[in-house]
Formats: C-alpha cells, sequence, structure tokens
C-alpha cells in the first residue's frame, strides 16, 4: 500500500514540505542555548559606566571604560585618553601598604566613589572619528572628549577635553534623541528643574544650553529614576521620572513647561524605559523600584482612562525583595541599571540588569555581600494576553553599574553587554549553541510551586 502523501500533487507535498520544515525550524530554535564568555578586561575601579565604539575606524569596536578605551577585537591592548591618576593605599593584613591604581573599589575595603558615573560615545564634531561623552559624579559636570582621529589615536596623549554642562543631577542621566531630530541630548535634572542640555551642533565645543522642561522643583544631584519614550503615542517622546511622565508640547519655541501626568513609577530606581510590553498597541513603562533596594516591574498602560481623562498604569512585578515574589524565584538587589533590548531575535524587547556591586561600599544598602549578578529577561506573550519574563543569569561575579549597556560588540550579529564599575570593566560577548531537548529542558528556569 502506497503511503498516502507519496500521490498528493506537487504543489500540496511541496507547501508541507515547507510546513514540516518551519516546524523543525521553530523546534531546533526552541533548543537553543544563550550563552556567554566574559572578559574581565579590567579588575580597576575607574568608573561606574562603560561604551563601545570602533574609535580607531579599523571597523573592528571597541570599548572604553574610565580613563582607557581597549583596542577590539581581542581589547588587550588598552590606550589612556585622560590622565589616569588616581590611586588608594590599601594596608595588607601583615601591615605591608601597596598603592593600587583608581579608586577604592572590589580591590579594597572601604567605600569610595570615582569621578566618572556614565560614559557615552557619539561623533559630536563630524570628522567620522567616534568621541567620548563622561559624567562625572552626580551633580557634577558633563565633558566631552575629541577624537584625534587617525595621525593620534594611538599616540597615547591626552584627548582634548571640552567642558560642556556644569552641573548634570539624578544618578540615571542619559543620553539620547529625547526631541526626535536625529542628534542625542543630555536628558538630566540640573538646578532643581528636569530638562536637558543640547549643542550648538554648528559649534558642539561651546557650552551647552540646558533648556528645562519643568518647573523649579525638588529634583537634586541624588535624585533616583529617569528616562524617556514616547507615552501617549503621539509621536513625540515624553519624559518620565519616578512619580510620571512629562507630555512633550507640539513646539519647544522658548522653552515652555511641559504637561505633567502623575504616576507612582516605584521609589526611585534607575533608567526607565517605554516599551508596548503585552503588544496591545499602547506603551508601558520599564524600570526598577528602588535603586539601592529592590524591585524590577513594568507598568501596564491601561485602555480605562481616570475620571479626569488621565493615563492609568497597573504595577506587574518581575522580581522583588522576597523569592516568592518572582514568579520563578530570583531575588537580588540594588538594581541601579536597567536596558531593554532584544536579546534572543524573536521581535520582543527583554530586560537586562544586574546588582550594581558596592553602590555604598562593602557596609550599605540591601545585601552588599551578595554575587554581583547579571541577568537578562526574557519577554514572553502568551495567548491569554498575559505576559512573562523568563529568568537568564549570565554572571555572578560582575553584575551592572549605575550603567549597564547591550549592543553587538564583536560585530556577530548578537547582542553582547558590556559593564564598569567597582569591580572594574567586563565584556560579555553574546553566544548561541543547538542542544538536545532533555539539555534545553534542563536549562530552564522553573515557576515555583504553587501553595
Amino acid at each position: 500500500m502506497k503511503h498516502r502523501s507519496a500521490s498528493l500533487p506537487t504543489s500540496v507535498a511541496a507547501t508541507l514540505g515547507v510546513a514540516f520544515a518551519c516546524v523543525a525550524s521553530a523546534v531546533a530554535a526552541d533548543h537553543t542555548l544563550h550563552t556567554w564568555k566574559k572578559l574581565h578586561l579590567n579588575d580597576q575601579f575607574w568608573s561606574e559606566g562603560a561604551h563601545f565604539a570602533d574609535f580607531n575606524q579599523d571597523g573592528k569596536p571597541d570599548v572604553v571604560c574610565g580613563p582607557y578605551w581597549y583596542e577590539g577585537p581581542d581589547f588587550k591592548t588598552r590606550h589612556e585618553f585622560y590622565p589616569a591618576t588616581k590611586s588608594f593605599t590599601k594596608k595588607g593584613a601583615d601591615g605591608k601598604e601597596e598603592k593600587i591604581p583608581g579608586f577604592e573599589g572590589g580591590l579594597g575595603t572601604k567605600n569610595a566613589y570615582s569621578d566618572n558615573f556614565f560614559t557615552f560615545t557619539h561623533d559630536l564634531n563630524g570628522d567620522g572619528f567616534p568621541d567620548i561623552i563622561v559624567y562625572g559624579f552626580p551633580g557634577l559636570d558633563a565633558s566631552w572628549y575629541e577624537n584625534p582621529g587617525k595621525d593620534g589615536i594611538n599616540s597615547n596623549t591626552p584627548w582634548k577635553r571640552h567642558k560642556v554642562a556644569d552641573s548634570v543631577d539624578n544618578e540615571s542621566p542619559t543620553w539620547g534623541d529625547l526631541l526626535g531630530t536625529g542628534k542625542p541630548v543630555i536628558v538630566c535634572s540640573s538646578g532643581g528643574f528636569l530638562g536637558y542640555f543640547a549643542p550648538d551642533w554648528k559649534n558642539p565645543t561651546a557650552k551647552w544650553k540646558f533648556h528645562p522642561i519643568s518647573p523649579k522643583g525638588g529634583w537634586h544631584k541624588f535624585t533616583h529614576g529617569l528616562g524617556f519614550g514616547d507615552v501617549n503615542g503621539d509621536g513625540r517622546m515624553d519624559l518620565l521620572d519616578k512619580d510620571g511622565w512629562w507630555e512633550q508640547p507640539a513646539s519647544l519655541e522658548g522653552d515652555p513647561v511641559w504637561k505633567q501626568h502623575k504616576a507612582p513609577f516605584g521609589a526611585g530606581g534607575a533608567q526607565m524605559h517605554v516599551y508596548d510590553v503585552n503588544g496591545d498597541g499602547l506603551p508601558d513603562v520599564i524600570t526598577s523600584l528602588v535603586a539601592h533596594g529592590y524591585g524590577l516591574a513594568w507598568f501596564e498602560q491601561l485602555k480605562e482612562r481616570s475620571a479626569t481623562g488621565e493615563v492609568q498604569f497597573k504595577q506587574h512585578t518581575i522580581i522583588n525583595a522576597k523569592p516568592e515574589e518572582s514568579k520563578y524565584g530570583v531575588k537580588f538587589s540594588q538594581l541601579h541599571a536597567v536596558d531593554v533590548v532584544d536579546m534572543d531575535g524573536d521581535g520582543l524587547k527583554d530586560i537586562v540588569t544586574g546588582k550594581r556591586f558596592w553602590a555604598h561600599g562593602p557596609g550599605g544598602d540591601a545585601e552588599p555581600a551578595a554575587p554581583a549578578v547579571l541577568y537578562w529577561f526574557k519577554l514572553v506573550r502568551h495567548a491569554d494576553k498575559s505576559v512573562d519574563f523568563i529568568p537568564y543569569q549570565i554572571d555572578d561575579n560582575s553584575g551592572v553599574g549605575t550603567q549597564v549597556v547591550v549592543g553587538d560588540v564583536n560585530g556577530d550579529g548578537l547582542p553582547d553587554i558590556v559593564v564598569g564599575n567597582k569591580k572594574g570593566v567586563f565584556v560579555h560577548l553574546h553566544g548561541k549553541k543547538t542542544v538536545s531537548a532533555e539539555e534545553w529542558e534542563k536549562a530552564q528556569p522553573k515557576p515555583l510551586a504553587k501553595p
């Protein structure tokens, strides 16, 4: 007796073949594990942030943290672009003193802070070579360092510094296209106002003008929680803080005050992101809840408006202070940096965050001695319109700083992770491998058993 499919028309058989191939492909994809290779470029503490760009324009991205940039692709050769003059003295158990480069962090025993909290990269003068932007300690200045270009990039002479802002406040100031012009600005608070510093792009070395978007209020250098995104779907970016969002007006002429919409987004966490988590067409908000405590959540924008017509949000906790507050029993503290990126190429944005190591030293904050973990949380949308964030641990001995940066560092098409903090500077290179169904299943986080 002939097998039924043997007598099918060619077109039908071909269609089925494609379908079976798609199913096989989906099964294979389901058995793909994401792997991580950790590169520890330096164990000294120079900065709470790090970034990457192709500084020497050789086609291979480089990494920058503190006063050094590291040549890709192996990052073994480093260059000093501003003077690395800081050091501290550590006394051993035998009384012998050792001088260690950098600020006192994981190589020491006491708390200290760096003068470099955030690092970004951008070609500010349009010469084709990326420059480096540095925000100092909260409340202090921001500067950019001018890439010397082809003839000076490897000379180890200091890059020319341009101080552009006297006081960048907030512990999560950022850098991005807030205004929708294709040109980034410094998003921060300053002098008690929320707002942004924008350069004159015809003369970016001059001081940048601060544009307030709020009345003067209680925002200060140690205020936590800041971000931007299009909350109401009008095509314009809005500014977010822990107490709500500020609606960008149609015209910015004369620096008008943006309309405030109050909403509780935690007690002050880290970077705040706007993204449609559940796919209902309404932008939601993702952030940590307390920078020096616990909590990661997404805030669902509801279809129903308040009695006064305001946008309403519902909090969905992903992890918190107790394991049982997480579907998967995950708990860690000090989520002082959060990024939102599609990590696995499925078209949905995932969350990358971790524990900031020794934010206030070995005796401060919640669980300072706990492992400095780094995680990505995979977003899954279910058929019933519910969502899940599945936690995958990347590492347990690096964590985050006040910044965590995700992007393709080695050019293989997969998002990697760059971190600078009190343990040094790290690159986590992302890989993939296809495994057996049994091995894949073993690697999957398991939900806690319901009582």
